[in-house]
């Protein structure tokens, strides 16, 4: 068996595993349950992947995050480790074709999401899998006091049956005391080995700063701070706004969320990674992945939603390192708004049985029915058609997509369905006077025999890869043949999928979820406080708040916040005015000869003075001194 060492050398490149790292495969390897606590930037998922390579078997990794998955099994596969994820919209054949390599093409790794445990005939063919570790990330998923739970989670605990000699590693970057406890519970880990590496950074400066004009504000910081940044904000229009105001003060800038296409997002990332641009300017779905060391700033427009994902945002800051600086922008109606961006919006019970049958009745599913169906989705039309409330109706979605009821898909997608509208005899001679087009036409062909007898949705990247030709040239070939009357094309975007993940039953489904609302709701309006109390909190070091969130007691102030900053300025304020004091006893001077005396930079000889005047401490006499108050 090769070493954890060796392991990361021939696979990952390093020499050597940050802390706690190594201690953490050295107990997966001895066979136990394993709990690692590991803020943002901590590299968990080394800490089951190179235990899984050493060992014999197939490593399952059950993760509530479609993109991580994708992202972590494209980097494996680009190691030459053979990696596969059971991801949404997969048939159930392929499903199959994916579990019988799985079972015996010698693969390494199986992604999945909590919600396939839900399909018995999918955890039948698990069992039979040479199993050595069962890895389980954004474990805080498992607990109702984690900030983004699933009750799908609660099923992984059945995998202990069925693999009780496997140990299982529990993995997150962001849990207080009460969900680690609630984590064990519930995976049901046995005699735990407990890692944890502090959420101290202490070389990143925790900056909160109230300002009206915001915009001034970050001019200065990317002015001062010419490298990589990261500027965070609430929603996607606030992207594109950001990017054309930074633009217009000579920033170069790009922009990522959501609904980019899967080009687009890669285009601007790469644009940023090889910093072509300064400043990305992102939602939060900026940041899965996201490995780059030298990022100097990162900035929050607007409030973050808690104090978690507060925490790993910024985080991204100061990977090398070198000091960086978290600043939180804020003004007196931030407060207000974010409130009615996150807490007035929250749906209850009712709101959500409207929400949850008039999604059925809009895309016409039958009390009973709808499994597994799946369609392209535009909120914003279908909360006009029901004039249902945007934010509100988003929320109910998600919670219902969280809960396993739904899957929404955020990801922009691009449909495109055709038809072949002649003959098939007259394909085949399109194709033998047009041998360019004949690999791709014959891959449809074998990919949807269907394609004749009605309008069948495409898969470009599919057909792209088994024809091996440029997807360009395949959508270039349906504009063709559509022109010359060959086929029916249809392209359209869609802002999201909604797959049905189980039949329609109204309020017996919602009556099932809904025991989980009211606590998320009240954890939600609990997190955003805690985001109150630490943007007005005046009187505490900023990084010591962030430690005592997440149970973690600091005595020493960081130095480096904004209020430790404050603190330190009002003490050299301080000894400035004792200084002045000083010198004023033996003679009454003016403002230049006392900066003469004591060296300091006038202009805090000046705001000195002024504090002396303010408090009665000094005077100015009739020959345009200062002297001291009788």
């Amino acid at each position: 068996m090769s070493s954890a060492v060796e392991i990361l050398k021939k696979y990952w490149n390093h020499d050597a595993f940050r802390t706690p790292q190594d201690e953490i495969i050295a107990s997966v390897v001895a066979g136990n349950d394993t709990f690692g606590l590991l803020p943002t930037g901590g590299g968990k998922s080394i800490c089951f992947q190179v235990p899984a390579m050493m060992m014999e078997g197939i490593c399952i990794v059950i993760s509530p995050l479609v993109a991580l998955m994708r992202d972590q099994v494209q980097n494996l596969q680009n190691k030459g480790i053979k990696a596969v994820a059971l991801t949404g919209g997969i048939y159930e054949n392929d499903i199959i074709d994916i579990l019988d390599n799985c079972q015996f093409g010698n693969y390494k790794f199986l992604y999945l999401s909590p919600e396939r445990l839900q399909n018995d005939w999918i955890v039948e063919r698990i069992k039979n899998l040479p199993v050595n570790l069962i890895a389980i990330d954004e474990a805080h998923c498992v607990s109702q006091w984690g900030h983004d739970f699933r009750p799908a989670y609660l099923k992984i605990v059945k995998l202990k049956e069925y693999f009780p000699k496997v140990p299982f590693i529990a993995l997150t970057a962001s849990a207080t005391q009460r969900v680690q406890d609630d984590i064990v519970v519930q995976l049901q880990l046995k005699e735990p080995q407990f890692f944890t590496k502090s959420f101290a950074r202490d070389n990143l400066a925790y900056m909160v700063f109230e300002v009206e004009d915001k915009l001034f504000l970050i001019e200065q910081i990317l002015k001062k701070n010419p490298q990589p940044s990261i500027i965070y904000v609430n929603n996607r229009k606030a992207c594109s706004e950001t990017v054309k105001q930074l633009e217009s003060l000579g920033f170069s800038a790009t922009f990522y969320h959501g609904g980019l296409s899967s080009k687009d997002k890669e285009n601007h990332m790469k644009l940023w990674m090889d910093e072509k641009v300064q400043t990305m300017v992102a939602t939060n779905a900026f940041g899965m992945g996201i490995d780059k060391a030298n990022v100097k700033t990162v900035i929050h427009l607007h409030l973050p939603q808690n104090i978690e994902n507060y925490y790993q945002e910024a985080g991204r800051a100061g990977r090398n390192g070198e000091k960086a600086f978290a600043v939180l922008l804020v003004n007196p109606s931030d407060a207000k708004q974010s409130e009615l961006q996150f807490i007035s919006v929250l749906p209850d019970k009712e709101f959500l049985i409207q929400v949850f049958k008039k999604l059925c009745s809009f895309f016409q599913i039958a009390y009973g029915e709808g499994i597994d169906e799946q369609f392209n989705f535009n909120i914003n039309q279908f909360c006009i058609k029901y004039n249902f409330p945007a934010l509100k109706t988003y929320n109910a979605l998600l919670f219902l997509d969280r809960q396993g009821v739904i899957t929404l898909s955020q990801e922009f997608s691009e449909k495109i369905s055709i038809q072949f509208i002649i003959p098939s005899k007259e394909v085949i001679r399109y194709m033998s006077l047009n041998p360019n087009d004949e690999e791709i036409l014959m891959t449809i062909l074998r990919t949807y025999p269907g394609v004749y007898e009605m309008p069948t949705t495409i898969n470009l990247s599919l057909i792209s890869k088994k024809s091996n030709s440029d997807e360009k040239k395949i959508e270039q070939l349906f504009h063709n043949l559509k022109e010359k009357e060959i086929i029916d094309y249809v392209a359209k975007n869609n802002d999201s999928t909604v797959t049905f993940n189980e039949v329609r039953e109204d309020e017996k489904t919602i009556n099932r979820v809904s025991k989980y609302l009211e606590n998320q709701n009240q954890l939600k309006k609990n997190q955003f406080q805690s985001v109150l109390y630490y943007i007005k909190e005046q009187n505490q070091c900023k990084s010591k708040l962030l430690l005592e969130y997440f149970g973690e007691t600091k005595t020493d102030h960081c130095g480096i916040c904004s209020y430790c900053i404050t603190l330190n300025k009002n003490r050299e304020n301080k000894s400035v005015e004792e200084k002045i004091l000083t010198v004023l006893e033996k003679q009454d001077l003016n403002s230049r000869d006392i900066q003469k005396l004591l060296k300091y930079p006038q202009d805090d000889i000046i705001f000195a003075l002024q504090n002396l005047l303010e408090n009665n401490k000094v005077v100015v006499n009739l020959n345009n001194l200062y002297s001291l108050k009788k």
